[in-house]
């Protein structure tokens, strides 16, 4: 067999265990057989620009995060002479399959490239690997696209850091903008994982039909409950694509967007506000200047907002800082609120694969390869049953591209795409965030979730889109924390509760700690081994005026080490 691989699209931890699994696949179908990847994304295919993947080479990149083994792009294959030049390579490389690793947008083109072929009597065929962080790429047939697990993990450990140093410091909220454009899969991932404050779903928020006050108001809450409680912190979570949910800034945003899909000349502002709705005009100069101003500039390959270039967690603490000075006029507020905020976005999309993620990469690969053996075109390479822990008992299958399309509008026009999906509110990892979450707000039932562990407690731990989350195990914790914080409101310190531990938490305050062997003993001897220097005259002078007492004895003049020799006296000095 010769096959072809082409990486499209964003980063996502896994991609090179997919081409891995291609890869070990169709050499064991006959060692005989080739790989190429086509370089820089979907471009590499139409322009024919490739390499063959070779067992030392593939050696170098098991398990490993990133693109750069062939590198990705954003590029689509569009016009009729890069569909030409598409089947061209691929006939003259005699590729029996081609595997295009992507999200929705790659596998919508992907289902575009098969339809090519096929029409053309290629015998090559096209295959679609789900990718993506955001976790938006799912259905019956694919719970969770690859590299979720991995970012998710990524952003929990930072996200649990900040709940550290929030109830540490105990002077600070921190605002999290995490990726996520069209769905909050990420926010409510973390948000379980790490069990914030607070967390908004943009879906609830557009199913709410919240506006942005309404929604500045529900932040500014939290903080004056929690402000009566004596609690001046804590951890917001907000989607990126939170501002596209508000459904009087989609619409203001659909309203731009169609307006801009036609040609014009002249100054951009001028020619879209008097071509809005006056709801939306007027929404429009509501809206900070930062914002307003980035709604008419950069567009994506589809002619919409860059929403990732919003600073949508910026926009919320001015709003949400406006709503408490309103309350501290009127007397309801007398609290402190510093905000600060934080984007996690590109941090995720390389990390080293989890567990889950190499292994779940490694299986679509290899099924890929095999769909292809079997000449099936216009699929997409599923693995299922992923919450069974033990991966030899995960299932292997297809779905056909075309079952897993909408319509959604590009460019001014109506054109059937592969649909995003978004949170549902009736599922269990909603209901379970919807059950613990008013406790939550005021609570501090944060847990800390460390770094992505490979071995031992915590490796094997799957996300909550394969495993859904015990209801019945996140009440217990919360109702713990309520009973304890009850108990002990007026304590300076709070203790953490070990049923409120993450599993890598309780394995490490169980860890034993290796030393050096002279502090395993206390009869050691304290040897002075280098006498200090003072850089001048002038600073021995003002170090003895400022430390009289400290400097008074010979033996504070030194440098001192513990040797590795048992004395009688362990207080002793030898100078």
């Amino acid at each position: 067999m010769k096959l072809g691989c082409v990486l499209s699209g964003g980063q996502a931890a896994g991609g090179h265990n997919v081409i891995m699994g291609l890869f070990d696949m169709c050499k064991k179908l006959h060692p005989e057989s080739q790989l190429f990847g086509f370089l820089a994304g979907p471009h590499g295919v139409f322009t024919g620009n490739y390499m063959e993947i070779t067992p030392e080479y593939m050696n170098l990149y098991r398990n490993m995060g990133g693109f750069d083994m062939i590198r990705a792009g954003r590029h689509k294959i569009e016009t009729p002479e890069q569909f030409a030049a598409s089947l061209e390579h691929a006939t003259t490389l005699g590729l029996d399959g081609l595997a295009v690793i992507g999200g929705d947008d790659s596998n919508t083109n992907a289902c575009l490239l098969a339809e090519y072929f096929a029409a053309n009597k290629s015998k090559c065929t096209v295959i679609g690997c789900p990718k993506t962080i955001d976790g938006d790429l799912r259905n019956e047939h694919i719970q969770v696209s690859f590299g979720f697990d991995t970012a998710t993990k990524v952003y929990s450990e930072a996200i649990g850091n900040l709940c550290t140093d929030a109830v540490s410091s105990r002077s600070k909220y921190h605002f999290v903008r995490l990726m996520g454009r069209s769905a909050s899969h990420i926010v409510l991932e973390c948000a379980l994982q790490t069990r914030v404050n607070c967390a908004l779903i943009g879906e609830e928020v557009s199913q709410r039909n919240m506006t942005l006050e309404a929604v500045a108001d529900y932040v500014a809450d939290i903080v004056v409950n929690r402000w009566k409680r004596g609690k001046d912190y804590g951890v917001v979570l907000v989607p990126e694509g939170l501002i596209e949910f508000i459904p009087e800034v989609s619409v203001l945003i659909a309203e731009i967007n169609e307006i801009l899909a036609k040609e014009f000349t002249g100054d951009i502002e001028a020619y879209v506000l008097p071509a809005l709705t006056e709801s939306s005009r007027a929404l429009f100069t509501r809206l900070p200047r930062s914002v307003s101003s980035q709604l008419l500039l950069d567009r994506d390959p589809h002619g919409n907002v860059q929403v990732s270039k919003i600073d949508t967690e910026r926009l919320l603490i001015l709003m949400v800082k406006k709503e408490l000075e309103n309350r501290r006029k009127v007397g309801v507020y007398k609290g402190t609120f510093k905000p600060q905020s934080h984007f996690f976005g590109y941090e995720g999309r390389c990390a080293l694969p989890s567990n889950f993620d190499s292994s779940y990469c490694y299986a679509i690969g290899m099924n890929a390869a095999n769909l292809m053996m079997q000449k099936r075109s216009g699929y997409m390479s599923c693995v299922k049953n992923l919450g069974e822990p033990d991966p030899s008992k995960w299932v292997a299958a297809g779905c056909p591209l075309p079952a897993m399309m909408g319509i959604e509008r590009r460019h001014g026009k109506d054109k059937p795409v592969i649909t995003k999906a978004l949170v549902k509110l009736e599922d269990p990892m909603f209901k379970c965030f919807e059950t613990v979450r008013t406790k939550w707000a005021y609570l501090d039932c944060y847990q800390s979730v460390g770094p992505i562990q490979f071995r031992g407690a915590a490796s094997d731990a799957l996300n909550f889109m394969v495993s859904p989350p015990d209801v019945d195990a996140f009440v217990y914790a919360t109702e713990v924390q309520e009973k304890y914080e009850a108990r002990h409101q007026d304590d300076d310190i709070i203790q953490r509760q070990e049923s409120a531990l993450s599993v890598l938490s309780r394995s490490r305050i169980r860890a034993e700690i290796t030393v050096p062997d002279t502090l395993k003993n206390a009869n050691y001897r304290m040897t002075a081994i280098k006498k200090y220097q003072p850089y001048s005259q002038l600073v021995q002078s003002k170090i003895q005026e400022q430390y009289p007492a400290v400097n008074s004895s010979a033996s504070s003049q030194y440098f001192v080490e513990i040797q590795d020799r048992i004395v009688a006296d362990p207080g002793s000095y030898r100078f």
